[in-house]
């Protein structure tokens, strides 16, 4: 097996969309489609210890809406799907501020420089000031926002339902430019999110394409297809980028789609480096030479970051419908559908370490800081797990 080197700075673009897992225009209770694999016995070599838990307003809803939590510097942010947002202190789970917005949560948090930026679902973008929750500013895109706005030094680009993406001003929520793609028939009640740095925008699109957008106007620098529609249904034929592009400082791209497969990419002109035959909804994450993707069906998949080859896979967790995966001292953190979290060791693939946060399941990804996981279940309950080896 090859070295697996963790730096300080994990490679993990911030949750943002990863899909909920329903298709569009389709009611659901959140229960899974599969039959889940039954949870066995393990040889714990790491305990998740409770050091406080909040209760955030009513969760997610019964649509379980991506509202993931962020956190910035000691302060953890979260919200419902009604319209509450909290601020907690990271290290004792004190309330900082809470504020009840006059419409309805649809996206997950993002927080950064001083203000918390998150979208509605009737299609607003509302900046929030970090100290006290006071609405800085609010701007209308042109539909429902599931995907966590993301900024650069100057903008906060947002990509809604509708496949529309519009960069706003990030000082003022002023337009900057729009990008409109064309929509399939059927897509995953979700959409990408964008990865933003200084220069570009990359976008994954329910079509299958993957475009780089020029930050000054919103025009493709190039844009491929990721994922080429196949089958005889509408069902079959999906195949949305709804996870995030993952971006390294060396220049490499790597996207997930669904039903298709995960792609290395050159990042400045789209030239690929290799593939590998799995089908993901969610954000991989990168740790040292490893990418990790949970499938669709939940299996864990490590990559060799470098070729695309398999290094391990576990199937122990198959069909629990995982959320995308998160990091913490040394293990992978995954939540399923009965409100477990699972640690899985990063570099073996076994399962290390679980607990059950609460019964109405997890569905967003954990925040986590060194040692510290903060995860949010669909009933609304924020509770922060410290890693112990």
């Amino acid at each position: 097996m090859m070295n697996l080197r963790f730096p300080k700075q994990i490679m993990r673009v911030t949750f943002g969309a990863a899909a909920i897992a329903l298709l569009a225009g389709c009611a659901s209770k959140g229960e899974p489609a599969y039959t889940p694999k039954e949870l066995r016995s393990f040889n714990e070599t790491a305990t998740l210890e409770t050091q406080w838990r909040q209760n955030v307003g009513s969760g997610l809803g019964r649509a379980r809406y991506p509202i993931a939590p962020a956190r910035e510097g000691s302060t953890v942010f979260a919200a419902d799907a009604e319209g509450l947002v909290m601020a907690l202190d990271a290290n004792s789970g004190e309330r900082e501020w809470r504020v009840e917005l006059d419409t309805p949560i649809s996206s997950a948090l993002t927080a950064i420089a001083g203000h918390v930026y998150l979208g509605t679902r009737n299609g607003e973008v509302i900046a929030l000031d970090q100290r006290d929750g006071s609405v800085s500013w609010r701007s209308r895109v042109s539909s429902e926002v599931l995907a966590a706005p993301q900024a650069n030094q100057q903008l906060l680009v947002v990509q809604s339902v509708d496949g529309q993406v519009t960069a706003l001003d990030r000082a003022t929520g002023a337009e900057r430019w729009v990008y409109t793609s064309s929509q399939p028939a059927l897509t995953l009640r979700g959409t990408g999110t964008p990865t933003v740095i200084e220069p570009v925008t990359f976008v994954g699109l329910a079509n299958g394409r993957l475009a780089t957008l020029d930050n000054r106007s919103g025009q493709p620098l190039w844009d491929m297809q990721i994922a080429t529609p196949r089958g005889r249904s509408e069902v079959e034929r999906l195949v949305d980028l709804s996870g995030q592009p993952l971006i390294t400082p060396d220049g490499r791209l790597f996207i997930t789609s669904y039903n298709s497969r995960v792609v290395a990419l050159e990042a400045t002109r789209g030239n690929v480096l290799w593939e590998s035959n799995l089908s993901s909804r969610h954000t991989p994450l990168m740790v040292g030479d490893y990418l990790f993707v949970v499938t669709d069906n939940s299996q864990v998949v490590a990559l060799d970051a470098s070729n695309g080859q398999e290094i391990w896979r576990n199937d122990e967790l198959e069909d629990r419908w995982l959320t995308a995966p998160s990091f913490a001292a040394g293990n992978l953190v995954l939540g399923d559908f009965e409100g477990y979290v699972h640690l899985i060791d990063a570099r073996e693939g076994n399962i290390v370490g679980r607990t059950r946060v609460h019964k109405s399941g997890l569905s967003v990804p954990a925040v986590t800081d060194g040692n510290t996981i903060h995860v949010q279940a669909n009933n609304g309950r924020l509770e922060t797990l410290e890693v112990t080896p």
